[in-house]
């Protein structure tokens, strides 16, 4: 067994090759949307699978190849537009995605171990591409690497500005599908345009809404003395990995009702939240944020067309001082994540894209924890033919905040994100001790508050 998370390098046995669509395709400039070219979202989004049964790489590049026919942007490359250098269009080209094979010498069992938390020497599962810039790199990057046992990892990174989480799950179950029968169309076509998601001319801002801020002009301005973010990226930082099960789960909403009704993403954001405020040891006055996506697919008139894989989200913001956050009841910071989803209008929907024709707007990460739920993208189903995965999840940790699936437990959610390492076993503590489950016939039995009233002895 590995007694390390540090894994070994990954053995390759040739160069990486670019798969293309197997048929051509259209050739032209797709424009994105405002909501798909945020400073916020460049970036690609990195998965990571373990399967316990390999498939035959001659047969993923193929249907790779097949399924780049259907999402053909996804083989082409980023750029800037000519008469705007601050947005992004994509450049339908063809040239293809990565495509790298690599051996390592560790069995899925063992991977398995350790993959809830996983380390930085993870990355070394996919392929890194040496460009210059971020446009550089395809959009599209695979790695599969076989195992030991005959199982295989793999590994992608897809560029954000192109999809959002929903949109990702679309392409790699369509991908999955095409492995399986490449003769049977896919059920749900991609929808390419963006123009659904246009801002007017002129532009039609009813207000700043709270997930964003103005780039600062200047540096010395009070309101950016303290920068949270740009606190945690500069410290060394320990992925923390918290799985809740359906019944410690319903507990929560217990502590939450008759008075308040929550959906299980609400109650588990807010206690989140909450429990990651607190180890951090914040000044009670400063004001905190919760950022979390939610999708406008049907909240926008008219909806976003079905097989719409553009970034069909815009960030809730709950807000308020960390006094509030840390001291109130946990249905009180509910009340909060549930206003926030309420103002998410289309009229607010829409106002916010015509915000973002203002390129010094961004999103403010500066007290904000920022949480993306994977936990109902069916992520976690993609099978290529000899099974679903033994895990999934992203291929490392970061400040950012990720609800996953947890595999083997139905409907169970786990809670992963790196935390500084100082307020790991803090953290920690404040998140299991909301809740103790004694599980008789099924049921649960008690569930009591305790950290309130006990001091938290740091190791």
């Amino acid at each position: 067994m590995l007694g390390s998370i540090d894994l070994p390098d990954c053995v390759y046995s040739k160069e990486p090759t670019f798969i293309s669509p197997i048929s051509p395709t259209p050739n032209h400039t797709l424009y994105l949307s405002n909501l798909d070219d945020q400073m916020f979202l460049r970036f690609s989004i990195k998965y990571l699978y373990i399967f316990t049964k390999s498939i035959n790489l001659e047969k993923l590049k193929y249907s790779l190849s097949r399924v780049l026919v259907d999402y053909y942007p996804l083989a082409g490359r980023l750029l800037k537009c000519p008469q705007n250098n601050h947005k992004l269009q994509v450049d339908c080209n063809g040239k293809g995605a990565i495509f790298a094979e690599a051996f390592l010498d560790l069995s899925a069992d063992e991977l398995l171990v350790v993959s809830n938390k996983p380390d930085k020497s993870w990355r070394k599962l996919l392929y890194k591409d040496e460009a210059q810039s971020f446009l550089d790199i395809p959009p599209l990057v695979v790695q599969v690497t076989n195992l030991r046992c005959g199982g295989m990892i793999l590994c992608t990174a897809i560029n954000h500005c192109l999809c959002d989480g929903i949109g990702t799950a679309q392409f790699l179950h369509a991908w999955a599908h095409y492995t399986v029968d490449p003769t049977v169309s896919l059920s749900i076509k991609p929808f390419h345009s963006r123009d659904v998601l246009k801002p007017h001319d002129p532009t039609q801002i009813t207000s700043i809404h709270p997930a964003f801020t103005k780039i600062p002009l200047d540096d010395q301005n009070p309101q950016f003395d303290l920068n949270l973010h740009q606190y945690l990226q500069s410290q060394p930082v320990t992925p923390t990995s918290i799985t809740f099960s359906e019944s410690q789960i319903l507990h929560l909403k217990r502590q939450c009702s008759p008075s308040v009704k929550s959906t299980s993403f609400e109650v588990l954001a807010s206690h989140t939240w909450r429990c990651w405020v607190k180890s951090l040891d914040l000044p009670s006055s400063v004001n905190v944020k919760l950022l979390f996506s939610v999708n406008i697919r049907k909240t926008v008139k008219p909806e976003l067309p079905q097989g719409y894989y553009g970034n069909g989200f815009v960030l809730g913001c709950a807000e308020a001082p960390v006094k509030q956050v840390v001291n109130g009841n946990l249905q009180d910071t509910v009340k909060l994540v549930q206003h926030a989803k309420s103002e998410l209008t289309n009229d607010t929907v829409k106002s916010i894209v015509d915000l973002l024709e203002d390129k010094t707007v961004k999103t403010d990460l500066s007290t904000s924890l920022v949480i993306s739920q994977w936990s109902r993208l069916s992520l976690e189903e993609v099978n290529f033919g000899e099974g679903k995965p033994i895990q999934m999840g992203p291929l490392t940790s970061d400040i950012y905040c990720l609800f996953l699936p947890s595999l083997g437990e139905i409907d169970g959610i786990r809670v992963l994100v790196s935390v500084p390492e100082n307020v790991v076993k803090k953290f920690e503590y404040y998140m299991k001790e909301l809740w103790e489950v004694n599980d008789v016939n099924g049921d649960i039995i008690k569930g009591h508050l305790q950290y309130e009233n006990q001091k938290m002895i740091s190791a």
